[in-house]
């Protein structure tokens, strides 16, 4: 008997057996699953709001509303407010030339858009450091002009830039790719112009994929640590970013101010988190109705 036809001889109930795990089997992996999350996600999210208002209220508000943490809630505003937005266009205008078009050097773009993702945040600050530290390839010329890159804000927001940018680009790839062009194409047959057929048909298409891309860029640049330590120096009060504020306070014994401090950056991943989910349910919605037409087509 042939391969073919011994497939076809089992009997359906033994096809749904094998794909089908025993009820036992599901609840085990579940249940592992739930004591991994309690024990390294919930339990020390639950620990940091419950250091940060251990010693009371006023301990709490004292610590968030401090010189120094509101200098780095301003700082961490700021190299978000610059790197998000830029990373946004670069991210839509990659992943639409990566999607709608073949160009030569197009898997050498795919690549340095991977790049933030295999170097090390800490090796990023370092380039930043050798290209534009004082004993650096611009340092001398950058110092003859009394211009600060490493250790002042723009080294802060370039390496914030760094480990963001593909966050946007890779959110949008692979849905753009899924709808095909098409309906470029059609738009153009229309008499669409390249900016109408990107801000009526593109854009509309990818719209939450973009909001996803953007929520995960934020959420990583607000939190970055490595990057930013390197280039900041440290400087209380101007270089310090939240997470570089909460590891000295940290270091210094500051306890529940470190913990106050950090119930803030906690707060904030709680609330990408939601975000995170009903944008991603609208997501998928996107990507199966982009499989579906391309399907039916």
């Amino acid at each position: 008997m042939s391969t073919t036809a011994a497939a076809l001889s089992v009997a359906p109930s033994d096809i749904r057996s094998a794909t089908k795990e025993p009820p036992w089997v599901r609840w085990l992996l579940t249940s592992v699953a739930l004591i991994f999350l309690s024990f390294f996600l919930f339990l020390p999210l639950v620990s940091v709001f419950f250091e940060a208002f251990k010693k009371g209220v006023d301990v709490y508000f004292a610590a968030i509303t401090e010189p120094d943490a509101i200098s780095a809630v301003k700082l961490t505003l700021v190299a978000a407010v610059i790197a998000v937005p830029l990373n946004l266009v670069f991210g839509v205008a990659a992943a639409w030339a990566i999607a709608k078009f073949d160009f030569r050097g197009k898997s050498i773009l795919l690549t340095l858009i991977d790049l933030p993702f295999s170097v090390s945040p800490v090796i990023a600050g370092l380039i930043y450091v050798l290209v534009f530290g004082l004993q650096g390839w611009f340092g001398e010329w950058l110092s003859a002009h009394d211009l600060k890159v490493i250790f002042a804000v723009p080294g802060i927001v370039l390496a914030t830039i760094f480990v963001t940018f593909p966050f946007v680009a890779r959110e949008l790839i692979p849905l753009m790719q899924a709808q095909g062009q098409e309906q470029e194409e059609a738009a153009r047959v229309l008499g669409a112009s390249g900016f109408q057929t990107f801000w009526k048909v593109t854009l509309p298409n990818v719209k939450w994929a973009l909001l996803y891309g953007v929520i995960l860029c934020n959420a990583r640049a607000m939190g970055e640590f490595g990057a930013v330590s390197v280039v900041s120096g440290h400087i209380r009060g101007q270089t310090n970013t939240l997470p570089l504020h909460i590891e000295i306070l940290y270091n210094e014994y500051q306890m529940a101010a470190a913990f106050a401090v950090a119930s803030l950056l906690a707060s904030l991943a709680l609330v990408t988190l939601v975000l995170k989910y009903t944008v991603e349910r609208q997501v998928q919605r996107e990507l199966a109705q982009a499989k579906d037409a391309g399907a039916s087509q």
